[in-house]
């Protein structure tokens, strides 16, 4: 595979009413999941417009028969058919910390069966809901928060990469902070969106994600890349195209000329999770 100097993985978090439901927000649940269906419309458009792919990581759930606002799998196929990669996101949405190992291969594996069966295709990738866990010791992160709500047979990314290898997946988006990223961040009162580069964990590729939404932070950090190098992952919900907040579609179609301009250029490649895998050295 070509490679440019920057590179960039573009995700879309498909939760519908799954996600909606389970919603770790204040106030409880959530009535957005029918905007899910009617916004990634308007997203497949933009994408083809563009010609740029992405990522869709799909509540397995919402592939099963059944009626919106938690199913739609002939949604899901056209995703699929305009050449966006389906990857999962769990089988219900669920918050993996709290999963023992034999509940979080269980919603790995429904999931990919359920999006297998819809698509006819293999899902090679999986987007963590909640871009949780963040405990990763390796990565000198360390999740109080996880730590003190999960006391006993928690998940962390570790055991979570365990799984998704055991499970037929290749690919995981990750979220984790190291420490020192942190305490940088803290000194300097705003988060840090660096090009980064995949790592492997426990046998599977991943990649942190850069940022969420498609405002100045997301331009910034495809600038930066350019003159670096690395990857640039960024990723949004489809519910929140037109919520006024950094995923707006006001915010997505600069970005999305952005992209196209540097590719065009010559200076960036737009990539997908499972492009990844293959080649992403241990």
């Amino acid at each position: 595979m070509r490679r440019t100097t920057a590179n960039v993985v573009f995700f879309w978090d498909y939760d519908t009413q799954w996600g909606a439901d389970r919603s770790r927000s204040p106030g409880g649940p959530k009535h957005w999941g029918p905007l899910e269906f009617e916004h990634t419309e308007r997203l497949l458009e933009l994408h083809a417009q563009y010609n740029i792919p992405a990522c869709f990581a799909v509540v397995g759930a919402a592939a099963l028969p059944g009626q919106r606002p938690y199913h739609d799998p002939e949604q899901i196929r056209r995703i699929h058919a305009a050449g966006h990669e389906i990857a999962s996101h769990s089988f219900s949405h669920d918050w993996l910390p709290a999963l023992g190992s034999c509940a979080l291969r269980e919603t790995l594996r429904r999931s990919k069966d359920a999006i297998e069966q819809c698509i006819g295709a293999p899902v090679l990738s999986f987007v963590p809901p909640y871009n949780q866990p963040f405990d990763y010791l390796r990565g000198l992160s360390i999740s109080l928060s996880e730590r003190r709500s999960v006391r006993h047979d928690r998940t962390d990314l570790r055991r979570l990469c365990d799984a998704l290898r055991e499970c037929g997946y290749r690919f995981c988006r990750v979220s984790y902070r190291p420490l020192w990223q942190r305490l940088v961040e803290r000194m300097l009162r705003k988060r840090l969106h660096l090009p980064l580069r995949p790592v492997r964990i426990a046998g599977v590729t991943c990649l942190r994600l850069t940022t969420t939404g498609f405002d100045r932070a997301a331009a910034e950090a495809l600038g930066r890349a350019v003159r670096r190098g690395g990857f640039v992952a960024i990723s949004g919900h489809p519910h929140s195209l037109h919520f006024g907040n950094p995923q707006d579609e006001k915010h997505l179609v600069p970005l999305l000329r952005q992209i196209s301009q540097l590719r065009g250029s010559g200076c960036l490649q737009v990539l997908l999770p499972r492009d990844l895998t293959q080649t992403t050295r241990v």
